[in-house]
């Protein structure tokens, strides 16, 4: 604890307000008393829930059951409704980042007990994103956009969201107007059916793809404490990490991004092809698949889970055939449904191009094109294509490797490290990829020290930037007024949180030294790791029993 006044001040009162019954519900209570916390986050959750009706995204077409509401017009039309609403959505979300980190305090040691009460807390935080006009995104917009295409019978993977008038008062992003989906045949199907049952409506369409997400939430909460104790993690830990984080939180239920079903199937694969059921894993994996293609990233490692020993290159061949072939015929009776056969896998994984390529990557290509233009004369675009798909033929070359190697490690846990790869190669990186590979890690292992501190900081930082950056205010009111206001109030409430509250600052120390653990090997420093000598098998199973 920093001796410092502010740190000093705060304690102070916190201990004078936690004596008061007005107060003490929400303030103060024992280090132990994880229900205060709880609380918190809750709350932090009505204050995003209320600050989204202000300058969240809302589509303005004539079936739109909110444009024109009595309550909403005057936050969202007036300057001090829109300023307020802002100060509620960023003190929320900042409220709700410390709420979470605090939750993992006060719950003393991760156990057994702690697994219920992270999903009390869950449903308690949980419920009033449900409430909310989207936020951080308004992707889901795009998707009942790309579902009214496939109803009207035009091929997404060909045709933008331009193609049928009236679609940017639906609220989809201009960049989607001539970009082909990104997104496979299953999940479009299933927006083309919220299209129809909803009648175009966009907010019986948005309850509709946050129960899509709150399936995919569900799956996740079944699988993740599984998995944990069947490879000797902390399933409370795992469930904290990758359920309660604000990250989660703000793009599986307020954005309702499909990521939610794609990571909740990939999941449910997994814990399948643990318990040897080659082909409900396969079928699983490859719906997630058809929700979004970078899960075929997890699929060869996925499918060596029901090997009882992996050191033979044959049997793993054996079962990557077997479920290849599987999930071929599968992929094309998908594609074929839509009439484009396994073209739309090459389509959606190359779609998104007019998403700014800001990843690091993405930064190199554009910087190696330019100078290439400038010096050369070749066309920059080309050069950069090139960068790109060097980048990627690069992660396939690595991706082979490690699947062919000797002695594999834990499927699950080299699944993460594939998918890893793939990000960090791509010209693209969003907030929520994050999110697909914090699972495959977590059920393995319990992780702290400065690796801990940098998924910590990325959470906050891509949080907090993303509820600046996208706020949806009306032309009329200064919007650089209103950005100038959320980035005040989050630096300050940042510095405070990050180097002045005495219960905050030990989250952003990286002074310690980064560990992983589980229940058969114990804390281990992570620079000290090397690949593993004897691949693995079925035997190295912390806990058969994952019922």
């Amino acid at each position: 604890m920093r001796a410092n006044p502010v740190s000093r001040n705060a304690l102070r009162a916190r201990s004078f307000l936690g004596q008061w019954p007005p107060t003490a519900w929400l303030i103060g209570g024992e280090e132990a008393a994880a229900s205060h916390t709880a609380r918190q986050g809750l709350l932090a959750s009505i204050m995003i829930m209320l600050g989204s009706w202000g300058v969240g995204w809302l589509a303005m077409t004539p079936q739109s059951l909110l444009a024109l509401n009595p309550v909403l017009l005057p936050l969202r039309t007036t300057t001090a409704g829109v300023v307020t609403c802002t100060v509620l959505l960023v003190l929320g979300a900042l409220l709700l980042l410390r709420s979470w980190l605090r939750l993992s305090q006060r719950v003393g040691s991760w156990s057994a007990r702690t697994t219920p009460l992270m999903r009390r807390t869950l449903l308690m935080w949980a419920t009033p994103l449900m409430f909310t006009l989207p936020i951080f995104s308004r992707d889901v917009y795009s998707y009942l956009a790309q579902g009214r295409v496939l109803h009207a019978g035009l091929n997404p993977y060909e045709h933008g969201v331009s193609e049928l008038p009236g679609w940017f008062m639906e609220g989809a992003d201009g960049l989607w107007a001539e970009s082909p989906s990104p997104y496979g045949p299953l999940f479009l199907v299933l927006a083309q059916l919220v299209w129809f049952l909803s009648g175009g409506i966009p907010e019986v369409a948005i309850a509709m793809f946050r129960a899509l997400s709150l399936l995919g939430i569900a799956l996740m909460l079944y699988c993740i404490p599984r998995l944990a104790k069947a490879f000797g993690s902390e399933p409370s830990w795992a469930l904290w990490l990758c359920l309660l984080n604000p990250l989660t939180l703000l793009v599986f239920i307020p954005a309702a991004h499909n990521d939610a079903l794609m990571i909740g199937l990939m999941l449910a694969g997994t814990l399948a092809g643990l318990r040897r059921k080659r082909l409900l894993c396969i079928v699983l994996l490859v719906a997630a698949i058809a929700v979004k293609p970078i899960a075929m990233v997890v699929l060869p490692f996925i499918l060596l889970l029901p090997l009882r020993d992996t050191a033979a290159l044959r049997d793993r061949f054996r079962e990557w055939a077997i479920g290849g072939t599987a999930a071929a015929v599968l992929l094309i009776a998908g594609g074929a449904a839509l009439g484009i056969g396994l073209g739309w896998i090459a389509s959606a994984l190359g779609a998104g191009a007019a998403v700014l390529q800001a990843a690091p990557v993405g930064l190199l290509g554009i910087g190696i094109g330019a100078s290439a233009e400038a010096l050369t004369g070749v066309e920059a675009a080309r050069v950069t294509e090139i960068i790109y798909t060097l980048a990627r033929a690069a992660a396939g070359g690595v991706l082979a490797w490690m699947l062919l190697r000797r002695a594999v490690g834990n499927p699950v846990l080299w699944a993460g490290y594939g998918l890893t790869l793939v990000v960090l190669t791509s010209s693209i990186i969003q907030p929520w990829y994050l999110l697909w590979l914090l699972p495959f890690y977590a059920v393995v292992h319990v992780y702290r020290g400065r690796v801990l501190v940098l998924v910590t900081t990325v959470f906050t930082v891509m949080v907090l930037l993303s509820m600046v950056g996208q706020l949806s205010v009306a032309q009329w009111i200064d919007a650089a007024a209103i950005h100038t206001i959320a980035v005040t109030v989050v630096t300050l409430y940042l510095i405070y949180v990050v180097f002045l509250d005495p219960n905050t600052t030990d989250f952003f120390d990286m002074r310690r030294r980064s560990q992983r653990w589980n229940a058969q090997h114990g804390w281990q420093r992570l620079r000290g790791l090397t690949p593993p000598r004897t691949s693995w098998a079925a035997e190295d199973i912390y806990e058969k029993d994952t019922t």
